[in-house]
């Protein structure tokens, strides 16, 4: 018999791309299994009606649309919202959020600086009823969910060293047209790092892995797209970044090497993580999604890597077969699974341990950006915290 689900009226605020890979998700919430929380999309608000339109004809749960956010917030049939916004109006957005009572799932980077991101920390600190997650999808692929169950497991030894990026290659057109997030008074200065850069550092600092000194290699690779008139335009933002880092774990200090690249020739949404360790390696990349490598070694054993085909299993069972694979909007169902899971059961009361990243974990990510420009501008390695 089926589980009693309790119902989570959602809103969303910001109608575009990833709002509607949420509105996906929901669609296709019984495709996990025996879970008793279920979302429904009951408001919607952006300032462009197309944008809305297509929830309103999509999303039959969807009683209204609305153009300013302060409308869908005062309505008490709204539990959570989910925030999809440019990064310049987080601050100002997540903090009306937070202090209207409503849950949030926001987009990173929580604030177009560290000074925004310390101002939605200081509202949350005044709001601890609410529960406040940020967007990060990708660590939910089997993959690098049986990567995070080893190192729970300790199985890594000594840990050697890092690495880990996040990478795309659209932006190597230069015809592709100026937009918000390659604008410093939209995107910020932090650039790539702040539209991509959550997705890498989320499972280094759930791991503990905090850097402690950055080195950061910054490049403008394209100084001019076309504006709206076909005119070419200033294109301000940083478009890859390199973060030479180190963190200390168990008495020891580890390099990690961090990447987000906009320009990445042939990369379509790739993610990885790479470990190596005295006892045992892993890497994942969604370049290849099914398979998970690992190096087993013992003192004097050979050192072999062995792959496998991932079976199709994350943190949240589904009505999918192991045989088959996983997939992008897997990983976003997934990542609403676990915010939904712990709005309902508390963090120690959900049915999988792997949380959305933190306001925490997003406050640690500005330290590092921060001091990323400070060594572009310096051309030292700069201390963290």
């Amino acid at each position: 018999m089926s589980k009693a689900k309790k119902k989570i009226r959602f809103g969303v605020i910001g109608c575009g791309l990833m709002g509607r890979e949420f509105a996906s998700a929901v669609g296709r919430w019984c495709h996990l299994g025996e879970v008793d929380f279920l979302p429904e999309i009951t408001v919607v608000c952006d300032p462009n009606p197309v944008a809305s339109a297509w929830f309103e004809a999509h999303v039959p749960t969807v009683t209204k649309a609305v153009t300013d956010y302060q409308v869908l917030l005062a309505d008490s049939e709204v539990d959570a919202i989910y925030c999809a916004v440019p990064h310049h109006l987080h601050e100002k957005l997540y903090s009306d959020i937070i202090r209207a009572g409503k849950h949030l799932l926001g987009e990173k980077p929580f604030g177009i600086d560290r000074p925004a991101n310390r101002s939605i920390l200081a509202v949350i600190k005044e709001h601890p009823e609410v529960l406040v997650r940020c967007s990060s999808e990708l660590p939910f692929f089997p993959g690098a969910y049986q990567i995070t169950k080893w190192v729970a497991e300790g199985r890594f030894g000594r840990i050697i060293d890092v690495d880990a990026g996040f990478w795309h290659s659209s932006d190597l057109d230069p015809n592709k047209a100026i937009n918000w997030k390659r604008m410093i008074a939209t995107n910020g200065e932090y650039g790539c790092m702040g539209d991509l850069g959550m997705h890498v550092l989320h499972l280094p600092l759930r791991y503990g892995w905090t850097p402690k000194t950055v080195r950061a290699l910054l490049a403008n690779v394209m100084k001019t797209r076309p504006g709206p008139d076909g005119k070419q335009v200033p294109c301000e933002t940083w478009d890859n970044a390199i973060l030479a880092t180190e963190f200390e774990h168990e008495g020891h200090t580890v390099p990690m090497t961090l990447s987000t690249k906009r320009i990445a020739p042939g990369h379509a949404n790739t993610w990885f993580i790479r470990i190596n360790g005295t006892s045992f390696s892993a890497e994942f990349s969604t370049k290849d999604p099914k398979r998970l490598r690992s190096l087993s070694y013992e003192s004097g054993g050979e050192q072999a890597w062995n792959e496998i085909d991932t079976p199709y299993r994350s943190a949240y069972p589904s009505i999918t077969g192991g045989i088959f694979e996983f997939g992008f909007s897997d990983s976003i169902l997934q990542m609403w699974a676990a915010f939904c899971d712990e709005l309902t059961h508390g963090r120690d009361g959900m049915s999988q341990p792997f949380t959305c990243v933190t306001p925490e974990e997003a406050g640690a990510s500005h330290d590092l950006f921060t001091a990323s420009l400070e060594s572009q501008r310096t051309g030292k390695t700069v201390a963290i915290g």
